[in-house]
């Protein structure tokens, strides 16, 4: 036993030789601390100097040494600011900030900054010092009390020191009313229920010749008009804040027409963050009130023409008077003055004001395009630039500008643009570019000529909309179709074997069009042969994708019913692929090589053109701006939808295969009821051409179908149910599908309730008379994260108009507004445009829904709506079943 404590005292005894020769008797310096570290050569050998210091200020915190205290904290701070952990100096900094001297203070208040947040509980127990120094007499311990509040305060926090900051804000001293500024703001952040209580200060705060109360007391307005809407119309139209718009005008005058002071100059601009913090709240002060936009339309035409654009401060104001102008309810002299601005940013050489410019620009096109037209060729130019950010801007800008005037311009130098771009902007850009050319080409011939010249500048990253919208406009013009065969022939014969969207498409059309190839009317000469050859070459190319050689097959059968001679040489190119090692090759092999043998009789039929596509191209006279209202619906953006198109897994279906549903064209006729989703306008009885095909739709409202099928009225006004309808059992061939399109059927619903009572004798669509409007009462469909939606009904029979009025409560404007809907497949929906897409706060917008209920089933709708406010996006969506049941009943 003895032996035992002997080596436990020898033990301790040498411990205690090595502390006190590791211990220093001073700590050193830091600046010799980040001497050292500075002095490193490696990570390593700066980790070890980190480390050795953290051990050594461990152990003093662990002494109580309180002489060295506040040295050790300052160093842990630059080592905490390095990266490496500091966590362990928070309770010092406590112990610091509770000193009585100033230099202790400081430390502990800079510690507290960068070591404690509101989300540790430590931070709480500072709340104590904090009020005994906001209420000490040195105006310097209360300078860092408020700076310390501002930086970490809480919720609870607020609450308890909230008074002590309102006292300081009316101090006579002027370095103390800035500070508490700064701090009311933070707690008006954290606690807006307490804005009121720093209402009567804010009024002398504009009345102030210090600067930097100014510019604190303008932040902690503009911060509450943003956040309350009551706050907001305080201050525009309360009796004693009716010189506010004067007061800041009157303060912006004396900036721009100070002289030289050289406590304020910046680059020999008077304050300019003062400047643009004042031109931020007159935006907010005169967005949607004309007596205030008109009060300051002046002090703007005169900041936009004295400022100097030479230096990048100057710069930084002329882009707040931009925004502000063309925020505000401004003359339109002094839009087009704020838009010769950004044209002016342009021509600069930072790069980074040419793409704050183009930006800009974007958001202002809508509001006087013909201004931004003027600044046409710079912006062009902008698409040679070196930065990749400024191009794609600038392109997002092109097709903006793009009208029916200059479209043959625009369109060559985006064509050019499109040539020579990176990858990542083939597929956006040619989409783009199809969309225009659809909306504006000037005749046919140049449309078609366009859509190629997008296929073949973009190759393989042309994406299947592109593709798709081709072969639908040469489908539908019957008069160019000689024209465009002829040219496709003329790209096919010399295709690179890599480009597999232009190949699709030339196959395709000259499958669908080879006679006019080989009779001459292509302005082209070719035989037989040679096209066979060319087939050939497609097909057993290892270059092409297994669905270009779909279409090259399917082609190429169609042809058989066009040629004359080389029937055997397609009978054996086809009897090739019924033993490819690609299943779908290998079935249109065997199925196709059928055609030649047992069902030879039916090859003629089953191959003849087909109809022209109609409703369903992007950019059509039905929907120009596709269902997602303007939103590009490339695939980049189709995630979109993603969420209310999801298919059910519990739809009541009788087959098994999946047909796709064509959102934007309206419905498919099939075994069950229509699925309606929309978010852009849409006649509820367009008349829509669907060819009759075996498969049940995608349940895009998850389990909201109700109600039995939906009749189906043809032309004739006659009734069939879907049992009746030909070749409804499941298709086993391929040959089947074939057979089904070739037989569409016209469908018409019911037409519109119109004001008249009398029917055309000549229309196959009745018109139900009008009913007298119900009293049904409205419901509250959605209120939530600051929105909410009411809706009122007037019904007239099957018609149910809905009338949805959507209020801003967020306390901020929103804008991009987009609210879509889905109805059960029993139902049709149409929507009208929305009176906006913007909302101030408190404003409210209109839109008109119409459904179609003719089976008189249970209403229900599932809704998703987006929108932006205070810089951030919000998006919700859900599902409306409250609606009153006099609808349907």
């Amino acid at each position: 036993m003895s032996s035992i404590k002997q080596v436990i005292n020898d033990a301790v005894e040498k411990g205690k030789e090595v502390y006190e020769k590791v211990r220093q008797p001073n700590p050193i310096r830091l600046r010799d601390l980040i001497r050292q570290i500075r002095s490193a050569k490696t990570a390593a050998e700066e980790r070890a100097v980190v480390n050795r210091e953290c051990a050594y200020i461990r152990l003093t915190f662990r002494e109580e040494d309180s002489v060295w205290r506040c040295r050790n904290v300052a160093k842990l701070l630059y080592i905490h600011m390095l990266g490496y952990p500091a966590h362990f100096g928070q309770m010092e900094c406590l112990k610091l900030i509770a000193s009585p001297r100033f230099t202790d203070k400081r430390i502990g208040y800079l510690g507290a900054m960068l070591l404690l947040d509101e989300r540790q509980d430590v931070h709480l127990l500072i709340t104590n010092s904090l009020k005994n120094d906001l209420n000490s007499s040195t105006q310097f311990v209360q300078g860092l009390a408020l700076c310390t509040l501002g930086a970490i305060a809480s919720p609870e926090m607020s609450r308890d020191l909230a008074g002590e900051v309102e006292r300081l804000l009316k101090s006579s001293n002027a370095y103390i009313r800035k500070k508490a500024a700064v701090c009311a703001l933070r707690i008006i952040c954290k606690v807006p229920e307490l804005m009121e209580m720093y209402l009567p200060a804010t009024r002398s705060l504009l009345s102030e010749k210090n600067h930097g109360v100014l510019i604190t007391g303008v932040t902690l307005i503009t911060e509450m008009c943003r956040q309350s809407p009551d706050m907001l119309t305080h201050f525009k139209k309360d009796p004693e804040h009716t010189e506010i718009v004067p007061n800041l005008v009157r303060i912006l005058k004396n900036l721009i027409m100070a002289g030289y002071s050289p406590e304020h100059d910046v680059q020999g601009v008077s304050d300019p963050f003062l400047q643009v913090k004042i031109l931020k709240l007159l935006r907010i002060l005169g967005y949607g009130d004309s007596e205030a936009s008109e009060t300051m339309n002046d002090i703007l035409a005169q900041v936009a023409t004295n400022t100097e654009s030479s230096k990048n401060v100057g710069n930084a104001i002329l882009y707040e008077t931009v925004l502000s102008i063309m925020d505000i309810k401004s003359e339109s002299g002094l839009r087009v003055l704020a838009i010769n601005i950004l044209g002016r940013f342009l021509l600069n050489a930072d790069k980074n004001i040419r793409y704050v410019a183009l930006n800009t620009l974007l958001r202002v096109v809508h509001a006087d395009n013909s201004a931004v037209q003027r600044h046409r060729s710079t912006i062009l130019e902008c698409l040679k630039d070196a930065d990749i950010s400024i191009r794609r801007r600038a392109m997002e800008l092109c097709f903006a500008l793009i009208n029916g005037n200059n479209i043959r311009t625009m369109m060559k130098e985006l064509l050019t643009f499109l040539e020579k771009a990176e990858p990542e902007f083939k597929a956006s850009c040619s989409s783009k570019c199809v969309l225009a050319a659809e909306k504006y080409s000037p005749n046919v011939r140049w449309h078609i000529d366009t859509l190629l010249k997008v296929v073949e500048a973009a190759g393989n990253h042309v994406p299947d909309d592109v593709v798709s919208s081709t072969i639908q406009l040469i489908s539908e013009t019957r008069s160019e179709q000689a024209y465009a065969v002829g040219e496709l022939w003329r790209h096919l014969s010399v295709a690179q074997m890599e480009y597999q969207p232009m190949i699709q498409v030339s196959t395709w059309c000259i499958g669908e069009f080879g006679d006019l190839l080989l009779n001459g009317q292509a302005d082209v000469s070719v035989v037989e042969a040679e096209l066979i050859d060319v087939y050939q070459k497609i097909l057993w190319s290892s270059q092409c994708s297994i669905t270009t050689k779909e279409y090259a097959l399917t082609s190429l059968m169609k042809l058989s019913a066009r040629l004359t001679h080389e029937i055997g040489s397609i009978q054996q190119v086809v009897s090739a692929f019924g033993s490819h090692l690609n299943i779908e090759l290998q079935q249109r092999g065997i199925e196709y090589s059928q055609l030649f043998t047992r069902h030879t009789h039916m090859r003629g039929p089953l191959l003849e053109r087909m109809p022209p596509f109609e409703g369903t191209r992007a950019g059509s006279e039905a929907d120009k701006a596709t269902i997602t209202n303007g939103v590009d619906t490339a695939n980049e953006n189709q995630s979109l939808l993603n969420d209310l198109t999801s298919p059910n897994n519990n739809a009541h279906e009788t087959n098994d295969s999946n047909a796709l549903l064509d959102l934007i064209g309206g419905m498919e006729t099939g075994d069950n009821d229509t699925v309606q989703a929309t978010s852009t306008p849409r006649p509820i009885t367009a008349p829509i051409t669907a060819p009759i095909v075996n498969a049940d739709i995608l349940d895009l409202l998850g389990g909201l179908d109700s109600g039995p099928a939906a009749p189906v009225t043809t032309n004739m006004n006659d009734t069939i149910t879907p049992a009746q309808l030909p070749n409804s059992s499941n298709a086993a061939y391929l040959l089947d599908g074939l057979l089904n399109n070739s037989t569409p059927i016209i469908t018409s619903l019911n037409s519109p309730v119109t004001n008249s009572t009398a029917t055309n004798p000549t229309s196959n669509s009745i018109i139900p008379p009008l009913l007298q409007k119900s009293s049904i009462p409205g419901i509250n469909a959605y209120d939530k994260n600051g929105v909410r939606l009411d809706m009122t009904f007037e019904l007239q029979e099957s018609i149910t108009t809905i009338n949805m009025l959507a209020t801003n409560n967020t306390g901020t404007p929103v804008t991009d507004f987009l609210f879509q809907a889905a109805v059960p497949k029993s139902l049709q929906l149409q929507m009208l445009n929305p009176s906006s897409n913007n909302m101030a706060p408190t404003a409210t917008l209109t839109q008109v829904i119409k459904v179609n209920n003719p089976n008189k089933v249970p209403l229900r709708m599932r809704i998703k709506l987006s929108w932006s406010a205070n810089g951030s996006s919000v998006q919700d969506q859900g599902e409306i079943s409250n609606f009153p049941p006099a609808l349907w009943q």
